[in-house]
């Protein structure tokens, strides 16, 4: 029986599939295909991180840091410049160690 998946899948997976007698079909994305891949398994990786149980949320944000260092490369970035210009949103922007989460803005007549 075939299962299909079509996504970005970890290195070692084929081995893991092989090991338990089943017959995995892969291919090699190039670049353009492989980052576009790469930011559709980064939506798939958050949202396992948004639905996991606790005891399981160490695992699934391992697995969003891992796509999140693969895009960085794709995207022509080391992880010392994407730590970088996360200092610097964080400096304008904030953090999020405040937990403050916005209700409304009242505009006050003006158009949105």
């Amino acid at each position: 029986m075939r299962v299909e998946y079509h996504k970005l899948i970890r290195d070692r997976i084929p081995d893991l599939i092989r090991a338990r007698g089943d017959r995995p079909v892969t291919r090699v994305l190039d670049g353009p295909s492989y980052h576009i891949a790469l930011l559709a398994k980064l939506a798939e990786e958050a949202a396992g991180a948004r639905q996991a149980a606790d005891a399981d949320l160490p695992g699934e944000l391992a697995d969003v840091l891992e796509v999140l260092r693969a895009l960085a490369v794709s995207a022509g970035l080391t992880w010392a410049g994407l730590e970088a210009a996360a200092e610097a949103r964080r400096h304008h922007r904030g953090g999020f160690t405040g937990r403050l989460f916005l209700e409304y803005v009242d505009r006050d007549g003006q158009p949105p």
